[in-house]
């Protein structure tokens, strides 16, 4: 697994314009003292600025690295995740979150008022269910591998993992919707935290 954050806002923030080769980067990459790419600064997937690799310890990959830039590899990141929740990205107008539900698990039936989610699945199969009350969950599809799913402020919703194995997700909140730095290791503790 490659995950590479972006060194760029701190060597702007210090003045420095030219970007090492640490972390793999390779090419002729400098940055303009306008914060402007240069026409010979052409990044593709195999030459990418890089500063720490947040995937150097699966055990230190897995925290906020908001509100600073930041490139994952999204699958990789959703699928070794093992925690219930937790927060990888924090900004001021949207968050990143990695997800496992374990079979027969879901996450609550809940609503956001001012909060669009985006939701993806790396791995499993499961329900996803949304409606205009807790009571009233009239929408009701499967989704699996791959399937991203749209939920709009105010609506309520649920996602239910109803396969064998444990369902890999990541979701994207506008505007945040969780605490800087959200760790839930299970449901139960998001139940906790969640509710007092």
């Amino acid at each position: 697994m490659e995950n590479r954050n972006n060194n760029f806002w701190q060597n702007n923030q210090t003045g420095q314009n030219n970007m090492s080769d640490q972390g793999g980067m390779t090419g002729q990459n400098s940055m303009t003292s306008q914060n402007n790419m240069t026409s010979q600064n052409n990044m593709t997937s195999q030459n990418n600025m890089t500063g720490q690799n947040a995937g150097s310890s699966q055990a230190s990959q897995f925290r906020d690295y908001g509100p600073v830039p930041v490139i994952f590899d999204m699958e990789s990141m959703t699928k070794l995740n093992t925690s219930f929740r937790t927060a990888i990205w924090t900004g001021k107008h949207l968050q990143v979150t990695v997800m496992s539900l374990q079979p027969g698990e879901d996450i609550g039936v809940e609503m956001h008022p001012d909060v669009d989610q985006f939701v993806r699945i790396e791995a499993g199969d499961g329900i996803v269910e949304m409606g205009t009350s807790r009571d009233n969950l009239s929408f009701n599809q499967p989704v699996t591998d791959d399937d991203a799913i749209i939920i709009p402020a105010g609506a309520w919703h649920n996602v239910s993992n109803t396969g064998d194995i444990v369902m890999k997700a990541y979701s994207i909140y506008a505007p945040p919707s969780h605490p800087y730095g959200t760790k839930q290791q299970t449901r139960a503790e998001e139940d906790v935290m969640e509710n007092g």
